[in-house]
Formats: C-alpha cells, structure tokens, sequence
C-alpha cells in the first residue's frame, strides 16, 4: 500500500497560495497512489530519492524511498511511503533542492 504524506506546514501552505486550486494539487499528488515513478528525479541522498512534481510555475518536493521504488513493480510495492516536504517557485528551485539535500544528510548520519 502506497501511502502519502504530507508536513502540516506545506499544507497549510497550499491552502493559502491556491485556496480553491489546492484540491487539484492534492488531485496530482494523489495520482502519485497510481503511478510513484510519476516526477522528475532529482537526485539520491544514501537511498531515498529526492522528486519533484510542477503544477504551473511551482514546485513540490517529495522523498521516497528509491531502491524500493526500484526493486519491485507496481503490483509488489507495499509499504511505500511518499512525503511531501516543501514547495517553491521556479526561481527558488535551486536553493530548496539544496536545503533538502542537506537536512537528508544530517538525518541518515
């Protein structure tokens, strides 16, 4: 079972930038149940892969574990926890990818 999470803070900052869009955002990000190799990779901290989803000009972050995305087809996964962790607009893409990359550091230390 694939499972979603996402940061109390993100969401409530969804609901403030989208208001009524928010639920097509949390449409997409509830695709990701379907579909988990859905996103762009971008990059690997030890074995969790750092992905983004874009819808219009912004940019949402999720972590998942990558060798189990790996190892196992669509129909074998079963434990499968997708976490959403920040948003940013394009011109903030760099610096946030960054900060993620950091803080996956200090935490599989």
């Amino acid at each position: 079972m694939i499972r979603i999470v996402i940061l109390n803070s993100l969401r409530d900052e969804i609901f403030k930038i989208f208001k009524k869009d928010a639920l097509k955002i949390y449409g997409l990000i509830d695709k990701l149940k379907v579909n988990p190799n859905q996103g762009k990779v971008l990059g690997h901290v030890g074995n969790m892969s750092i992905r983004e989803l874009r819808y219009g000009s912004f940019r949402f972050y999720y972590i998942i574990d990558g060798n189990k995305l790996r190892l196992f087809n669509q129909s074998k996964i079963e434990d499968l926890l997708i976490q959403f962790i920040a948003m940013s607009k394009k011109n903030d893409q760099q610096r946030t990818i960054a900060e993620i990359r950091e803080l996956l550091k200090r935490i599989t230390e």
